[in-house]
């Protein structure tokens, strides 16, 4: 893990608003790439998440029509 940026379970949990157990479930099952310290710990690259927070985001409809 060298100069990016990346963001623990509970980080992505948050920002994604799902637990931090559904964030582990997902890497496991291969849905989240990530890397593991030497610690055995899941790291998450921020721009990866970004990108998954914003596609993940529904816009809200403004209904001042």
């Amino acid at each position: 893990m060298s100069d990016k940026s990346y963001l623990t379970s509970s980080e992505v949990a948050e920002r994604l608003a799902v637990s931090p157990k559904t964030v582990g479930r997902w890497a496991k099952e291969g849905r989240l790439g990530h890397a593991k310290t030497l610690g055995g710990h899941r790291r998450f690259p921020a721009d990866e998440i970004d990108q998954l927070e914003q596609e993940l985001t529904v816009p809200v409809a403004d209904d001042a029509a």
